[in-house]
């Protein structure tokens, strides 16, 4: 907001929250056009594209959030910031092999050519049409971006592969930026989504307790190899009262699996988990443990040994 009597504050205020980028249009209702061009001529500023500056060293790195103004300040009036660029401006955090900045437009807009001029140091960005995008799925920030229950389901659908996409999910829910119900209920509404069957089923899983990829894997591997599924996410409390909770737990014959990503590895969370594996023996149930590499890679394997505790702790096919 322009305090009185600066008449600089106005475009402090802008470059502020926008992180140092502004458009030619925002830069010239602060200034004259000379005098932005006085900014560019004396490397104050530079330009990143057409229509789009940035205050400081032309040679600079750009920061994440000076990325997603290029994008979407680049890409137009009525543009915000989508799929897992969105998710990541909401506080989705994790490494996921996925680099372009997505952005939504209007569908009557076309995509900007000028973003295919960006310069080296930014990530590619991809416009991209949309029909529908209602007032619950926008979302008012720095930039404005989709939704996060939107921003996860977008992503989903736009990234890579498929294992990719089931992270993005797994960890939106696990990290409680969103819930299964709240990406089910956008998917209601949009009926031509990518991997629709692989979204509705992983949010299945999700909801009923798995979050982390691997615990997923593990359901699946049950289904394909005739297993029964097990309850994800079970809570109990330990020796010492504390609330704990278990990866995969068949109550009906006692069975607890641990599922190990690469932080067991640790000697700190092992001899954590050694106790807390003692403790499930202590309490009679059995345990057993595979690394989500032999979930994944090392499936009938697995199986065996989850028929073999099932059958030993009484389950009958």
């Amino acid at each position: 907001m322009r305090m009185p009597g600066d008449d600089a504050s106005g475009l402090d205020w802008l470059l502020f929250t926008q992180s140092g980028v502004i458009t030619w249009g925002q830069a010239t209702a602060e200034l004259s056009p000379a005098a932005v061009r006085h900014r560019l001529a004396t490397e104050r500023w530079h330009r990143v594209c057409r229509g789009v500056l940035r205050v400081g060293d032309q040679h600079a790195p750009f920061s994440t959030e000076q990325r997603w103004w290029v994008a979407v300040l680049a890409s137009g009036a009525g543009s915000v910031l989508a799929g897992l660029a969105a998710a990541r401006a909401g506080g989705l955090r994790g490494q996921f092999r996925y680099e372009t900045v997505d952005v939504l437009v209007p569908h009557e807009r076309r995509a900007a050519d000028l973003l295919r001029r960006l310069p080296p140091g930014l990530p590619a960005v991809r416009v991209r049409r949309t029909h529908r995008l209602p007032a619950e799925d926008r979302q008012r920030g720095h930039p404005d971006r989709t939704g996060m229950a939107r921003s996860v389901l977008d992503a989903a659908q736009w990234v890579g592969t498929d294992e990719q996409a089931q992270q993005v999910l797994a960890a939106a829910c696990q990290q409680r930026r969103v819930t299964p119900d709240e990406i089910g209920a956008v998917l209601d509404r949009m009926p031509r989504v990518r991997r629709r069957p692989l979204i509705r089923q992983t949010l299945r899983d999700i909801a009923g307790g798995a979050e982390a990829l691997s615990e997923i894997d593990l359901i699946r591997l049950c289904r394909r190899h005739g297993l029964p599924p097990p309850q994800g996410q079970e809570r109990r409390r330990d020796a010492n009262g504390r609330v704990r909770y278990l990866d995969a737990y068949w109550r009906q014959w006692g069975l607890h699996v641990e599922v190990d990503g690469a932080h067991h590895m640790d000697v700190r969370h092992w001899a954590a988990d050694l106790r807390r594996q003692n403790g499930v023996w202590i309490s009679g149930d059995r345990i057993l443990r595979f690394t989500a590499f032999d979930v994944r890679h090392r499936p009938d394997e697995v199986a065996a040994q989850l028929r073999a505790a099932l059958t030993a702790a009484g389950w009958h096919p």
